[in-house]
Order: structure tokens, then sequence, then C-alpha cells
């Protein structure tokens, strides 16, 4: 049974924090193991004062659906504590928003993928703290899909943005505490930092051998087949391609209205991919891309979650689809994320030379087998920071 940093620090009665004042960074995943929520855990403590509250993207209570919507803070009618939304206006904390707080609380349900906004709202907290003075807290949590290591292109730091912050791979195989030491290490950060280190926790686990309660960490990652493919799959929002939003199987169901589903499906089985089957299929998302239309396409079904490579099989996909479809397949072009100039593909890749393989219709084990010597730099780096075995 794995307890999370929540769980230590509640099983303590929250005495490490007796006369601190405190902010809270939490989303709906941030629960303890009984599913009471973390902003109720602190607020029903007379040890410390809860002076703020903060959200990441999709806000504190989870309830904003599409991907690239901004929410806005708001007071809390019931505490009469303010919620600053840090994917808004700011995605760094002012120093007004930090005024008053001796430590900063960060407890964020993390998927796995590089792309994922939660750890670089955390990374500029990080920043923001460290430049005011205040404390940083992350209450460590499993990494759902830990089990499948890394895999996928490093990021190039010319292509940085708000779904990479910092030179890590596209599946980087930690959990948020160890890459809150990486980053503050690496990017010498210059935090206050303390990490609330799970216990229990083996890096072998997939979320469902933890015994903790799985609560989605955003919209379109209901269940834990959703988060295992995500790292690979997410890829997509770059192109014109659903990635099954609408759908109840995001980034498990993907094609687009001029697909043909059967001619895709056995392309992907030519190249035998690990863990993976797919079925043709048609999709009518209700919004997003082709929102009301019908698309063909497969739905992705995970066979062997500790063979299958989510990089590699979204990387066939596009390959196919561009041998497919050569004047159907298109890469999306800016803004995404705020990034104005680069195209959205090449942000979550992390650099233009995955975009311009597929293009020129190399072998997807061919591209997959590029990302070797980086990763393997990657791991002689962050061996340093791994706390878990």
């Amino acid at each position: 049974m794995v307890e999370t940093g929540l769980d230590l620090l509640v099983q303590e009665d929250f005495r490490s924090l007796k006369g601190r004042r405190v902010g809270l960074l939490v989303h709906p995943a941030s629960v303890d193991r009984s599913l009471v929520h973390a902003a109720d855990r602190f607020l029903s403590s007379d040890r410390l004062k809860v002076v703020r509250l903060f959200g990441p993207q999709h806000g504190i209570r989870g309830e904003t659906q599409d991907n690239m919507i901004e929410w806005q803070g708001f007071t809390d009618p019931k505490t009469g504590i303010q919620t600053c939304s840090l994917y808004g206006e700011h995605r760094k904390p002012t120093p007004a928003m930090l005024e008053g707080l001796d430590d900063l609380i960060i407890d964020l349900q993390d998927a796995g993928s590089r792309v994922y906004t939660f750890n670089w709202t955390m990374l500029l907290c990080m920043e923001a703290c460290a430049a005011q003075g205040v404390r940083v807290i992350v209450l460590d949590r499993p990494n759902p899909v830990s089990p499948q290591g890394r895999d996928g292109p490093m990021l190039d730091m010319g292509f940085k943005s708000f779904v990479g912050l910092a030179p890590i791979p596209l599946l980087h195989g930690l959990t948020s505490g160890e890459l809150a030491v990486f980053c503050n290490r690496v990017l010498k950060v210059g935090a206050e930092l303390e990490v609330r280190w799970m216990r229990g926790y083996r890096r072998s686990q997939w979320f469902e051998d933890t015994g903790l309660p799985y609560v989605f960490p955003s919209p379109n990652l209901p269940t834990l087949d959703s988060c295992v493919a995500y790292p690979g799959f997410v890829l997509l929002e770059g192109t014109n391609i659903s990635e099954g939003r609408g759908t109840t199987r995001p980034f498990e169901v993907f094609g687009a209205p001029f697909v043909d589903a059967d001619a895709l499906a056995h392309r992907l089985a030519d190249w035998e991919l690990p863990g993976a089957a797919f079925r043709p299929m048609y999709f009518q998302p209700a919004f997003q891309k082709w929102a009301g239309e019908v698309c063909g396409g497969v739905q992705l079904h995970l066979l062997d979650r500790h063979v299958f490579r989510p990089v590699l099989t979204a990387v066939a996909a596009l390959c196919a689809l561009r041998e497919l479809h050569p004047d159907g397949l298109a890469w999306k072009q800016p803004p995404y994320e705020y990034e104005r100039v680069k195209l959205p593909f090449d942000i979550l890749a992390g650099g233009a030379g995955l975009r311009s393989a597929i293009d020129a219709g190399k072998d997807p084990r061919a591209i997959a087998a590029g990302w070797k010597a980086g990763l393997a730099g990657f791991s002689r780096q962050a061996a340093a920071d791994l706390h878990y075995d």
C-alpha cells in the first residue's frame, strides 16, 4: 500500500507546519487515500493557516474541458480564501500572489509526459518562490505510467514552451518530486525545496498497483489506459487528426473524415508494434476537431502495457497516415500554448526533427532508434535525483 506525501502529512497531523502561513497549488486529483481533498485537510487543521489557493490548467475544480480555455481566479464563498489561476493572465505567481506566505505546498497528480503542463506550473512556482524567499514543499505522488520507462525525443531547449521547460524526454519516468529536484539542480532554480516523499512506492508499479484511488488529473485522462497512451498520442494535437477528444476514449481513438479506417488498421498491423492492436472504426467527436463529423480511424487496444511503446506507436500512426493520405494529414499552424511562431507539432515533439522524419517517409522504428543516445544521456543526468527503486 502506497502512502502519498499528502497521506503522510495528514498522518502527522501537520505538526511540521505548525504556525506556518501556506498557499496550496491543487487540482481535483489532490486527494488522500480516503478521497478527502488536500484543501479540506489543510483547512481543517488549526496548526497552520491557509492564505491562498492556486490552480493549474483546467482549474482547481477541473471544470475546464477545452484544452485551451483559460479560467480566472475567484474567492471561495465558503472560506473567503482567494483563489489564483496559474493558467490565465499569469502562469507564474506574481509577488502579490505570494505575499504573506511562508510555504507554497504543491500537490498535483502528474501523467508522466513532458507535455503535461502541471509540472511546468510547479517549476514556474519554484522560480517565483526562489525570488520571494518562500519555501516550496512538493507532496509526491506516483507516476501512473512509470513502468513504461523513458522514451521519445529529448526537448531541444530552442523549442521550450509551457509544454516543456526542461531538457527531458517525452516519456520521462520520474515522479513530480524527482522532477522538482532535477529541475532545481539542473536549471539552477535556487528554490528552498522540500519533497515529502511517498512511502511504499516502487517505480515498477502501475497506478492501479498502489492501492490509491484514481482521480483523473485532467478531463481527457479518464482511465489508466488513456494515461498509458497519452505520452505518444498527445502528438496528434499538433495535426488535423482527431486524438479522440470529444469521444469517450481520448488518446485511444484517432482519425479524421478523410481516413480509410481499414487501410490504416492494416498498415499499423504490418509493423507488429509491441503490446498493441488496432481496430478499424468510425466515430463522431462531440467537440474539438471534426466535431459533429464522421471520422474514419482506429481504436488502439492495449494488449500488454509492459511492452507497449506509446511514442513509437503514435509515430507509426503518423507515418501510416502520411503514407496513406499524403494530401490529408496536415500539421496545425500556430498559435499553440501561447507559442506564436513555431509549429504546434514541433513544440509537442520538442524539436523539428520528428516532423521532418515523418514527412521524409522514414520507418518509425528507425526514427525511434535515433532517440537512444538522448535517452541514455538523460538517464545518466537524472540518476542522482532518483528517490525510488
